[in-house]
């Protein structure tokens, strides 16, 4: 059964393919939706909500193997500095739930879109469905239209290597 949502309508309604999964409902983080669905951790991007000092937040998403690294991201958006919020700061701002943040969710409230530039390595990665308990699976350009992310640089590797999940 496809779940619906009004991301899966985001979507359909722009005609791009994607694939849903459903996951526990539970807060799981990228690690253990990476576990759920048997993939690679390289492949589930988190989405990580950013402050600025003025302005409208950032939705920076990195893989689930990695951390935003905050003066990449700053440097890139010709910003001073930018700060991570707290999980209650970061549902306040979205309205969503952590673990089921997605810029998709997010398109028109004004959030500024970064994907890390690792991505770029794929032809589709995994992020939250906008609810927890929804994981989509879609094209990265197509990610990258519908947001109109900005792409490059903002991961720090702080856990394995990518290249050790791939056999």
């Amino acid at each position: 059964m496809t779940s619906k949502n009004n991301v899966t309508r985001l979507l359909n309604a722009h005609k791009i393919v994607y694939t849903t999964f459903e996951t526990p409902k539970e807060k799981l983080g990228a690690e253990g939706t990476a576990e759920f669905l048997a993939i690679s951790l390289a492949l589930v991007y988190k989405t990580i909500v950013v402050k600025r000092k003025k302005g409208k937040p950032i939705l920076a998403l990195v893989p689930g193997d990695s951390s935003v690294d905050l003066k990449a991201l700053a440097k890139l958006l010709d910003e001073k500095k930018v700060f991570l919020t707290t999980q209650v700061e970061a549902e306040k701002l979205t309205k969503l739930q952590t673990g089921g943040i997605s810029p998709l969710a997010l398109i028109n409230k004004g959030f500024q879109v970064v994907l890390d530039d690792s991505a770029c390595a794929y032809e589709k990665i995994h992020i939250s469905g906008g609810q927890r308990g929804l994981n989509i699976r879609l094209g990265v350009d197509d990610l990258v239209k519908l947001t109109n992310a900005r792409v490059g640089e903002i991961r720090d590797e702080y856990e394995i290597a990518c290249d050790n999940f791939f056999s």
